[in-house]
């Protein structure tokens, strides 16, 4: 979808800002660029729609020279996500939202029913919403709105840059997760900036550690924690790497199907509004594509030693701190091996 073919970007005053850069963006994927700052990830991400333009080399979109496209259509195109988030603060919400849609040249009509559709797939109810205005929202509302704003046209590919650095970590957590929710219904080619190794192993289907403009590996979140590249990969992941493991592998990998007696109560238990009461207090059950990490920090909370893993309102295997302790102490002794 996206393609670097040896990329440079180089400014007048000499610095070189991206150096070679050679990799591919699969469509369908996020794509996590992670590195330091001034490493080049903005600049990076900013040559697909051609807010900067390479000195040398070329970027493709969907197969053509982004040079050869018109930078306005191809903006309008892309959906673009940032940090500050750049809302209109005299226009509402809906007509923020309607902003891409309406220069497009969409009906009224279609325009609307795209606008409703957004802030219920956002969990802004329309009819609570549409008319309030940007000053009137929390930050993490405002970033929703902002998502929903870049996805207004339907595009292929969105840019996402440090679009949850500004807010408080909670917040941010839990927009993550309904982000990471959101993009299994949307399926769009998206690369993601950050700073953070965690965001980036957690957002990440493919993750591009950059380093003094070049790109120091790209590859699986499982393969850079696995297999880091370099001595700089290593270091930048940190020392925990075994315990990061845990982010990225999803309860689905490690799930018993055939659930044994020991853990039946668990499944019994089970009731469809997702919440059953444990000893230890409530036991909130997890999906497979739940991380092992949040699986075992809810086994902690509630007191137990398994959950009910829930599909489609079904539970369709369990997952054990066992399994997942074993899993973590395996890695650990690979690693110090």
């Amino acid at each position: 979808m996206i393609q670097f073919d040896n990329v440079h970007k180089q400014y007048s005053d000499g610095t070189q800002a991206v150096n070679g850069l050679d990799f591919e963006v699969e469509e369908g994927t996020t794509t996590v660029l992670v590195g330091p700052s001034g490493c080049g990830k903005t600049t990076t991400m900013q040559l697909v729609n051609r807010l900067e333009e390479p000195t040398e080399g070329t970027v493709y979109y969907d197969g053509t020279d982004v040079q050869d496209l018109s930078a306005t259509e191809l903006r309008r195109q892309i959906g673009y996500v940032i940090q500050d988030i750049g809302l209109f603060d005299h226009m509402t919400i809906a007509e923020n939202v309607a902003t891409v849609p309406e220069l497009k040249g969409w009906d009224e009509e279609r325009t609307d029913e795209r606008v409703d559709e957004l802030l219920e797939l956002m969990g802004l109810p329309p009819e609570e919403y549409r008319d309030s205005y940007p000053t009137e929202l929390s930050g993490g509302q405002q970033q929703r709105v902002g998502v929903a704003r870049a996805l207004a046209a339907g595009p292929d590919v969105m840019l996402m840059d440090e679009p949850f650095g500004a807010l408080d970590p909670i917040t941010r957590e839990n927009l993550q997760d309904e982000f990471l929710d959101i993009q299994e219904e949307i399926e769009t080619t998206i690369i993601f900036v950050t700073h953070d190794i965690n965001e980036a192993l957690k957002m990440g289907d493919k993750i591009a550690m950059m380093n003094e403009g070049e790109l120091v590996q790209y590859d699986t979140p499982t393969a850079l924690l696995e297999t880091p590249a370099t001595k700089f990969v290593e270091d930048f992941i940190g020392p925990d790497r075994t315990l990061k493991q845990l982010r990225v592998l999803r309860v689905g990998e490690i799930m018993r199907t055939d659930i044994p007696d020991e853990h039946r109560d668990v499944v019994d238990a089970f009731e469809p509004d997702n919440t059953v009461m444990a000893d230890g207090g409530e036991l909130i059950p997890v999906t497979p594509t739940d991380s092992a990490q949040v699986a075992l920090s809810r086994c902690i909370q509630a007191g137990v030693r398994a959950l009910p893993v829930v599909e489609g309102g079904e539970v369709v295997g369990v997952v054990t701190e066992e399994d997942i302790r074993g899993y973590h102490a395996e890695k650990a002794t690979e690693e110090t091996a």
